[in-house]
């Protein structure tokens, strides 16, 4: 019985043996021969989803990995072999996980196909990222975008947009976006001479981005108005664009294209994108208090987003009270987060929408007050406030935001009966507009489906056959699912 017992605890341990872990050196050959079959079956889905594992990988990168890797990938002699050589360490202790086993089975690359080579690049800049190189992930980035312009294969279009992200990126970083300018405008030109619409997509948002981080919204619309229109490609692009359009609107006053815009960026975006739509949220809030609307509390109790948007929270609630103190207390007690978000200057406008907030609460609860009280109950802190208080009546009677006449010689200001809503116009205008977002939002989904290739033939099939398609429909949308899910 012993005996057994002995034997039973000799032979568990390689019973239980766990298989081999893939290094992350031979994650990236695969990578690398799945970029090899794309590049020369000419199959853009194979490069999207490399590009995707890539993501997956991006943390456990190290130099000797890389060196390794690029000795694989690359003719030892060749340029970029030298040049993306320069960006990693010689000898890094730390970094050891090279798998000898397969480096020794598998040598390098007898020709470097050039999409292999701008993959190296893509590496090697998101190593020095992360690594927080910026200098040397400037260069880099330089290096492989002049490499980009003497490429032109509809195969490397998907990683000269994320080269192109990264380009800009690194100068963002460095605080250097300017110097770049005038090269992403050539590049866009490029891409529009090689009908490379998702390099298109992406250099027209780090346009976008560019000038707004300078403030040039007029120049941002200017190109944005005459770039090419056509069908996104990219979720994640047309997210960008949305938001940087939503921004452009609302410096230039168009509050209700804005509104438009930055919720349906938020509403696009996806879940794991939630930085972007945190601000897509605190850039529609305020345009929605620009409006003269109130943000439902839904909105600031999202999951993950409640810290964030606390101080828009508080602003909100000072405008929808209409109290023009608590208003002032909440701009100086979160005007740093303001400042970072940029949005301090459009806060700057509100002030006139909380004054008058206050003055239509103050109609409606009295059919008389005097312009005094007024003047009180909005806490106007200004050295004559009685004279601005009979200016700002005056114009909000003007412009029809309350419904009262002012007595000058009394100093009175004397509400009128409220009628009934429902005998004006504003009913169907809130019907209108309502209906309108609900067909336009049908139409957006019925240009976003995607069909099965041949499905337009009406043939018979017999039963194996439809369970044959069937099932490739199936695999067809996991595999868009799982596209789709990709890094925003």
């Amino acid at each position: 019985m012993t005996q057994d017992v002995e034997m039973k605890e000799l032979q568990a341990p390689s019973n239980s043996a766990p298989l081999p872990v893939p290094s992350t050196l031979q994650h990236l050959k695969e990578i690398a021969s799945l970029i090899e079959t794309g590049a020369y079956a000419k199959e853009v889905r194979r490069i999207v989803r490399a590009v995707r594992l890539t993501i997956a990988l991006r943390k456990k990168l190290k130099a000797s990995v890389l060196s390794a890797f690029l000795n694989f990938a690359l003719i030892l002699a060749s340029d970029a072999h030298s040049r993306l050589s320069l960006y990693l360490p010689k000898e890094d202790e730390h970094d050891m996980e090279i798998d000898t086993a397969t480096s020794a089975t598998q040598g390098p690359a007898k020709h470097s196909l050039p999409e292999l080579e701008i993959y190296c690049y893509l590496l090697v800049l998101i190593f020095l990222i992360d690594r927080k190189r910026y200098d040397d992930a400037k260069a880099c980035s330089s290096a492989s975008i002049a490499r980009l312009k003497s490429l032109n294969r509809r195969t490397i279009d998907v990683l000269a947009s994320r080269l192109y992200f990264y380009y800009s990126y690194s100068y963002e970083l460095t605080g250097n976006l300017a110097e770049i300018r005038g090269n992403l405008l050539s590049l866009h030109r490029m891409a529009t001479l090689r009908h490379d619409e998702l390099g298109q997509e992406t250099l027209l948002n780090l346009l976008l981005r560019n000038y707004v981080h300078y403030n040039l919204y007029d120049q941002a619309e200017k190109l944005r108005s005459k770039a090419p229109r056509f069908e996104a490609h990219s979720n994640q692009q047309f997210c960008r664009y949305l938001f940087y359009l939503g921004k452009i609107r609302t410096i230039q006053l168009e509050y209700t294209d804005a509104k438009e815009s930055l919720l349906q960026a938020a509403r696009k975006a996806p879940i794991a994108a939630q930085g972007f739509r945190i601000q897509c949220n605190k850039w529609a809030v305020i345009v929605r208090l620009l409006l003269g609307e109130i943000p439902e509390r839904t909105v600031f109790m999202q999951k993950g987003m409640k810290k964030a948007l606390r101080p828009y929270f508080e602003l909100t609630n000072a405008v929808r009270i209409g109290d023009l103190e608590l208003f002032r207390s909440v701009a100086d007690k979160f005007t740093t987060t303001f400042s970072s978000d940029r949005t301090h200057n459009l806060i700057v406008r509100l002030r006139h929408n909380v004054i008058r907030t206050g003055l239509r609460n103050i109609n409606i609860s009295y059919s008389r007050i005097s312009l005094a009280d007024v003047a009180t109950k909005l806490r106007l802190d200004s050295p004559n406030p009685v004279a601005d208080a009979e200016s700002i009546v005056s114009k909000a009677i003007r412009d029809g935001a309350i419904d009262a006449t002012l007595d000058h010689a009394n100093g009175w200001m004397v509400s009128k009966e409220t009628g009934d809503v429902y005998s004006t116009n504003e009913p169907q205008i809130a019907f209108n507009s309502r209906i309108a977002f609900c067909l336009n939002m049908h139409n957006e989904a019925v240009r976003a489906l995607r069909f099965p290739p041949n499905s337009h033939k009406k043939e018979k099939e017999s039963a194996d056959k439809r369970r044959e398609r069937q099932q490739q429909e199936q695999e067809l949308a996991k595999h868009i699912a799982e596209e789709d899910d990709d890094e925003f």
